[in-house]
């Protein structure tokens, strides 16, 4: 079976966009993938940002991890492991960031998740971001097999969508 929309989320503002990052945060377990795709500036971080903090459940620190390619938060049920593999030139370099073994036990948010090529796994939510350029505001597609399906019918339910 391929995977499908599943959902479409328009975010005018960044309080939108923190909203459908928290409302995500509630229904995330470990061994998540969410592939995060996107222009430059499209907002990518900006979701992450939000998740993270939906998450923390307070205003903490979440820089972007362009440089160090992975920064990692550490949560009750799992670590969140946030790459950015924008610099890298193979997907193998990936594996020696250990990508492998959070996909197993962490919630992971890949932010240029093409560069991974084959390793990017099944079952992964991708998340593409556009920007509407006539508005400058963002559409969020969240694209899933059924396991994700499922889980965005109690999202659905949060967002009032």
């Amino acid at each position: 079976m391929t995977d499908s929309v599943i959902f479409r989320f328009p975010a005018a503002s960044l309080s939108e966009t923190s909203r459908l990052a928290t409302a995500l945060a509630g229904v995330l377990r470990p061994g998540d993938v969410i592939a995060l795709g996107g222009t430059l500036g499209a907002g990518k971080t900006a979701f992450v940002r939000a998740l993270v903090r939906a998450l923390a459940g307070q205003e903490i620190d979440v820089p972007s991890p362009t440089f160090n390619l992975l920064l990692t938060y550490d949560f009750p049920d799992y670590c969140l492991y946030h790459y950015d593999l924008y610099r890298l030139e193979s997907p193998e370099e990936a594996l020696e960031l250990d990508i492998d073994e959070a996909f197993d036990y962490g919630v992971s948010l890949i932010e240029w998740p093409d560069r991974l090529g084959r390793y990017l796994p099944a079952g992964h939510l991708r998340i593409d971001i556009t920007v509407m350029e006539d508005s400058g505001s963002r559409l969020f597609e969240l694209t899933g097999d059924e396991s994700w399906r499922s889980r965005f019918m109690t999202l659905e339910e949060i967002l009032g969508a």
